[in-house]
């Protein structure tokens, strides 16, 4: 017997595992590896999404009093209110309406720009910053300097006259409220949108559009049949962050209108901030959270099965 098979065939103490017993295979360590990469996704996921949207859930099961420092269980009586509740068919209705007009006049402008300034033009790059400034400037800031603007003898208002137009008081009636945070949004978040488009559409293959010419289609038929399926995709993409972020939106509320005049400008997350830090009802808060986070679930999933019949993909 070799001195090797001596020594594969000696026992192992105590203190001297076998190595064959602690190996692993190839497809074990690439699990291990996965997991570990994945960890710290999921452990943010699990502590800043899955446990507060628990603790959400938990707290619209009862009625926290803060200044009484009470905390009492009521079972379904926030979502019995919600269903009964006076002012929420306003509030929907306004959240709505502010959604769809941001959605609509959002998109439109940044596939305008895009287009624009998809141009090989001298200069163009200058233009390109100039759009996208807006997104990276305080929205704090931004929704300030727009409330001076748009007050009775504001900055818009003086323009206005020099025309002989007699502007309105824009946060002050119903409908040139709701449009003015509308328009003060899009130009806010309208370069991030711009610059989604603006890479789809230097991603459409040159070839296409130079055979489209040979056989004498016009332009706009060209952008209907060769740019908007190829773009598609980003469409999806820009559609779903739009829908979202307009279901969020509190700051400009908070600043320009107050949800006024009325209710007129209250969107639904800003009347959860009213009732839960306002009123103190932090249950019926939570209820109104879990409402929220119902519809941007729901419009998100119907938003990405309609995307077999709308988005248009190369394979």
């Amino acid at each position: 017997m070799t001195a090797a098979s001596t020594d594969d065939a000696a026992p192992h103490g105590p203190g001297q595992p076998s190595r064959k017993r602690f190996a692993l295979s190839m497809r074990q360590r690439d699990a291990i590896a996965g997991y570990l990469f994945i960890a710290p996704q999921l452990i943010g996921i699990t502590l800043f999404v899955l446990v507060p949207l628990g603790l959400v859930f938990w707290y619209s099961l009862h009625e926290w009093n803060v200044l009484a420092n009470t905390f009492t269980f009521t079972g379904t009586a926030n979502y019995q209110y919600l269903l009964s509740d006076p002012a929420l068919p306003e509030t929907l209705m306004a959240t709505g309406i502010f959604s769809a007009g941001l959605v609509a006049f959002n998109m439109s402008l940044a596939l305008l720009l895009a287009v624009l300034l998809d141009q090989k033009l001298r200069g163009i790059t200058v233009f390109r910053t100039l759009f996208f400034s807006p997104v990276v400037v305080s929205l704090v800031a931004w929704t300030i300097v727009w409330g001076f603007l748009l007050q009775k003898n504001g900055g818009i208002n003086g323009m206005l006259q020099t025309v002989g137009i007699e502007g309105p008081n824009w946060l002050r009636t119903p409908t040139t409220a709701m449009i003015s945070v509308i328009v003060v949004q899009v130009f806010k978040n309208v370069g991030l949108n711009m610059v989604l488009f603006l890479a789809a559409l230097q991603g459409v293959p040159r070839e296409l559009y130079e055979a489209a010419r040979v056989d004498g289609i016009p332009v706009f038929k060209q952008f209907r049949r060769i740019t908007l399926p190829l773009i598609s995709p980003t469409m999806l993409l820009t559609m779903i962050i739009t829908i979202v972020g307009s279901l969020q939106v509190f700051a400009q509320i908070a600043i320009l209108t107050q949800g006024g005049p009325g209710m007129s400008t209250t969107v639904l997350v800003y009347y959860l901030y009213q009732q839960a830090f306002q009123f103190h009802y932090f249950g019926y808060g939570s209820t109104l959270s879990i409402l929220l986070f119902v519809i941007v679930a729901g419009l998100t999933f119907l938003q990405w099965q309609l995307r077999r019949r709308f988005v248009f993909y190369e394979n």
